[in-house]
């Protein structure tokens, strides 16, 4: 484990990088172009490669090193900021776009890649609290790219935004690849890449035919995919009603407390499974996501600005949870399958998103912030209790498809973790 908490802190340094550049990107696009049409087009195509990324992602993953994936993947964001950093002004417009495919298809590869890699990193037993960490990680660097972006371009400039955004990168790059960390459960020589990759294909095939109950779980990411976007695209809205002379004060305050809800419940779980020796499973991630949904209906739903902070805790504490449960839940499937299931995972979750920001856009021109976080929030609870109620129904097969418990040898990997990667 003592790797593996490098690997986080170079994972958060590579996520406080793409948090800031979030915003100094969103906000140069628009200055570059002077369209918010074009700037709407750049989120739409790095969207959109997140989306087609997922199952290219599922077959690299399925077939090479993961680790140099990853690396390779962070290597690649840096060249192409650098690139946009050092051209003339006249061919940054064009440039711009092809940032946006580099980043939504690399950042995908590094997520796949690295979730696939949690069991084989630090042993399927400790993948909960490997998880845990990594989302608070990301947690810690969300506060503070977000807090620092717009310090760092008023006061800066967006040339030191983007060169601070590459050496995150080459930073990230750096720690892993300095890891002697293994990622893959079996080794494979590179010729024997297209016979795992068949491999993978046929097993992920069984998998979706005999796994309702994790495809079910895909599917719900998807939808909390659309309820995600329409928060995301209310709050500007929801917080200039609030306060039309400084509407970011509410969103400042709302993602700080969401992100500490997020950092306080990864430390409770990870005491909670610590004291069990057990992962909570299908319907914990249930209860949750329909806690998350209903947690950021309240959030528009009017209340002072203390207990509406105090239910954003608990929105981020539930989003979270779930996010821990449900990693966990499909790490827990053979190596071999992994791959591909994750690159399935991020397709839909992407997709979801995307698809939540249109619809979100265009409803919010017609209703209320409140009214279309509840709908498409709604949606998400309604085919939770759907899924919970089918848990409950379906209990003695649910059991049997859980995870081996911790502690048992697994089939194909021994007991030592670190390797030559």
């Amino acid at each position: 484990m003592k790797h593996f908490r490098l690997l986080v802190l170079g994972n958060g340094i590579s996520a406080y990088g793409s948090y800031l550049n979030m915003v100094a990107l969103n906000v140069f696009v628009y200055d570059v172009t002077g369209s918010a049409l074009a700037a709407g087009l750049f989120m739409a195509v790095r969207l959109g490669t997140s989306v087609g990324a997922g199952f290219v992602a599922g077959r690299l993953v399925s077939a090479y090193d993961r680790k140099r994936l990853i690396v390779g993947a962070d290597l690649c964001q840096a060249v192409a900021l650098l690139v946009l950093l050092l051209a003339p002004d006249a061919s940054r417009v064009v440039l711009l776009y092809g940032l946006a495919v580099v980043t939504g298809s690399c950042s995908t590869l590094s997520q796949v890649a690295l979730r696939s890699s949690i069991p084989e990193i630090v042993g399927a037993e400790h993948r909960t609290r490997a998880n845990s960490w990594l989302v608070t990680g990301r947690s810690f660097a969300m506060i503070a790219g977000f807090s620092s972006a717009g310090v760092v371009v008023a006061q800066l400039g967006y040339s030191a935004a983007f060169a601070l955004n590459v050496s995150t990168f080459v930073v990230s790059a750096s720690i892993l690849l300095a890891l002697p960390i293994r990622t893959r459960a079996l080794a494979r020589k590179d010729g024997d890449a297209d016979e795992a990759a068949d491999a993978a294909r046929w097993s992920v095939r069984l998998l979706l035919a005999t796994a309702p109950v994790l495809m079910a779980m895909i599917a719900l990411r998807a939808v909390d995919g659309l309820g995600s976007s329409s928060h995301n695209v209310a709050l500007p809205v929801y917080s200039s009603v609030l306060d039309p002379d400084h509407p970011a004060t509410f969103i400042s305050q709302f993602w700080a407390v969401w992100a500490a809800g997020v950092i306080i419940a990864q430390q409770v779980l990870v005491r909670y499974t610590s004291r069990s020796g057990r992962t909570p499973g299908e319907r914990a991630f249930a209860i949750g996501s329909i806690v998350m949904s209903a947690a950021f209906i309240v959030v528009f739903s009017g209340l002072p600005t203390v207990p509406t902070l105090a239910v954003a805790l608990i929105a981020g504490a539930a989003d979270g949870v779930t996010e821990v449960i449900y990693v966990s839940r499909l790490q827990a499937v053979p190596d071999e399958q992994r791959g591909r299931l994750f690159g399935l995972s991020a397709s839909a979750e992407n997709a979801g998103f995307g698809l939540g920001m249109l619809v979100s856009g265009s409803l919010l021109e017609a209703f209320s912030p409140l009214t279309v976080v509840a709908s498409l929030h709604g949606l998400a609870i309604v085919l939770c209790l759907a899924l919970l109620v089918v848990l409950v129904v379906r209990r003695p097969r649910q059991r049997r498809e859980e995870p081996e418990e911790p502690g048992r040898p697994e089939r194909d990997t021994g007991t030592v973790r670190e390797g030559s990667g």
